[in-house]
């Protein structure tokens, strides 16, 4: 077949001395020709290797017989602009990501495509760009930091800074933390977004396998980096290996399935919906509330666990999380191989995968003074941490469409609770309620106005690192919002409440002392009270039509730039809050 580069050349006379001129030799013009799409940048640890892995690819797509040309869209921080309006533009990055590799692309056709991220929204950006620009592709996951000393990762910033602020550390030791919380690149060495969405580029077949969240500092992760450049060569000249060919429905449930087992981010439930979106396949919240119920939950490590997430790799990735759920799986899903899961899986097994694997967790033994063994960062199915996933879609008269909680992460006393409703339309002024005791057990504090379309979507990182870090708030109030999650959050914490208040949700009605029923287990979220006495759910809902003919729309809070054009067009956040046009 004849490749599409070639195509391009026959219709486009300056293309040649153009690319001559940039550096490529004549005859590269007519070899196999690879996009290579990084978010490499000095934005952050888990973008500023990939030049190294860059040049890796590149080696092997020369070495396949193919001319690699690299392009470039970094990508931002969530943990640098945390607690500022800088969060506010995370998630439309994610977008701009997207756009700007699709324009990469098309602009100039490639015949197939190696895309390199780590992070937050980095890795589902270039997903998502991936399945638009639609030719043969390979993914290479971009690793996770070192745990510092003492095994510090940096989740644990929330919990030192709150810890800080309400006197019970001084500035030394939160000094110390800060110096020593990120001791190499990669993405933040928790079972955060950015290591959740490396797990499921491999959990979708579109990575090598065994290639996920490795230490960024690892050999292994350069070898993979080659083979997959090698691979993309290979693939250009394969049919029917296109990423529409690979993902399909028995992909995203594989890719869920993994998701309950690690007790993954609750940002994927952004992130996976909108990349189905691309591949014309819906996935909504209630797809991961089916497919977590009954799922057992196996990983042992940060937030929700013990350990590091390099420890991750140490104990076999994601390959030994499948494993452990294998009969659960679509094991005849295609793959970036060109061979199903499960013939990857059987030939892991046989190719020293798990030995190299081992080797490494001695070494984290050795660091750290312990003794870890596989099966204390992997539980056995058996032995699982806990037996109904992580995640639980709740509905109700609040939210009606309906908002996520990882309950994995929550305290077992808030999994049914009724609560007295503290209402702040910003998470600053919520954030000084907490941190200045103004917000007492029983509150069911909500932060409202921070979806998609009222500021962008951002974390409520502080507020619940906050509220989580308290030992008597921890465990008896919940954080209710509209806005999102960090992957780190932990606590009784209900994100993505949707409607969200910027379209008149029924967040947006709830009022001081409403009473505020949660049940994790029924899968419950109402508004049950008013003026803190209960009602009957008619009269409930006839005080909420009242105050829906007073309400008023705010202003938009962004008149201009990104920010304007994602509130204008962003879904729902149980739809992934992706761009509709």
């Amino acid at each position: 077949m004849e490749l599409r580069s070639q195509e391009m050349r026959k219709n486009a006379p300056e293309l040649d001395p153009l690319r001559i001129g940039t550096g490529w030799k004549p005859e590269d013009l007519s070899k196999p020709q690879v996009m290579i799409e990084s978010t490499f940048g000095d934005s952050h640890p888990g973008s500023g290797h990939l030049d190294i892995l860059v040049e890796e690819v590149r080696k092997g797509i020369e070495e396949a017989g193919g001319h690699g040309a690299r392009y470039y869209c970094t990508d931002i921080c969530d943990g640098e602009s945390q607690g500022t309006d800088g969060i506010n533009y995370s998630l439309a990055s994610r977008e701009m990501i997207a756009n700007m590799i699709e324009i990469h692309a098309n602009a100039t056709p490639f015949d197939a495509g190696v895309y390199l991220a780590s992070c937050d929204k980095g890795m589902p950006g270039n997903l998502m760009g991936l399945a638009r620009v639609d030719v043969p592709s390979v993914v290479v996951p971009g690793g996770t930091m070192n745990a510092g000393p003492e095994m510090l990762t940096l989740e644990q910033l929330g919990m030192y800074s709150a810890k800080y602020q309400r006197g019970e550390i001084d500035e030394e030791k939160l000094n110390w933390a800060k110096c020593n919380a990120c001791p190499s690149c990669g993405a933040c060495s928790f079972i955060g977004t950015a290591s959740t969405m490396q797990i499921m580029a491999e959990a979708l077949g579109l990575a090598l396998p065994g290639s996920a969240l490795m230490p960024a500092t690892s050999p292994d992760l350069l070898a993979f980096a080659r083979e997959a450049g090698a691979q993309a060569v290979k693939l250009a000249t394969m049919p029917g290996m296109c990423p529409s060919d690979i993902v399909t429905m028995d992909s995203f449930e594989n890719a869920i399935l993994v998701h309950a087992a690690i007790s993954g981010s609750t940002n994927c439930l952004l992130h996976i919906p909108a990349l189905a979106h691309e591949f014309d396949i819906e996935i909504t919240g209630d797809t991961f509330d089916r497919l977590h119920r009954n799922a057992r939950y196996l990983l042992d490590v940060r937030p929700a666990g013990r350990w590091p997430a390099e420890c991750f790799y140490y104990a076999g990735g994601v390959p030994a999380i499948m494993e452990e759920i294998r009969e659960h799986l679509h094991l005849d899903a295609m793959t970036v191989t060109g061979k199903t899961l499960g013939e990857n899986l059987d030939e892991l097994k046989k190719n020293g995968f798990y030995e190299r694997c081992e080797k490494w967790l001695q070494d984290f033994n050795a660091r750290y003074h312990v003794s870890l063994k596989k099966e204390d960062i992997i539980r056995p199915y058996a032995d699982a941490i806990g037996t109904d996933g992580s995640i639980a879609i709740l509905r109700g008269n609040l939210a009606p469409e309906g908002a996520v909680i990882k309950h994995t992460a929550c305290p077992k006393e808030m999994f049914k609770a009724v609560l007295r409703a503290r209402p702040f339309d910003s998470e600053e002024e919520c954030l000084d309620a907490v941190l200045n005791h103004r917000v007492e057990k029983g509150d069911a504090v909500f932060i409202r106005y921070e979806g998609p379309k009222g500021s962008g979507m951002p974390e409520m990182f502080y507020t619940s690192e906050a509220i989580s870090s308290d030992k008597e708030l921890g465990r008896s109030i919940a954080l209710i919002t509209d806005g999102r999650f960090s992957g780190a959050s932990t606590g009784p914490v209900i994100g993505h409440c949707s409607p969200e208040a910027v379209d008149c949700g029924p967040i947006a009605l709830v009022e001081e002392g409403d009473l505020i029923e949660i049940d994790v287990e029924a899968r419950k979220l109402n508004i049950i009270g008013i003026g803190g006495e209960r009602r009957s759910m008619e009269e409930v809902a006839a005080v909420l039509e009242e105050r829906r003919k007073n309400w008023k729309p705010r202003e938009p809070k962004y008149k201009k730039g990104v920010l304007r054009l994602f509130s204008e067009h962003a879904a729902s956040p149980m739809k992934g809050a992706y761009l509709e046009y």
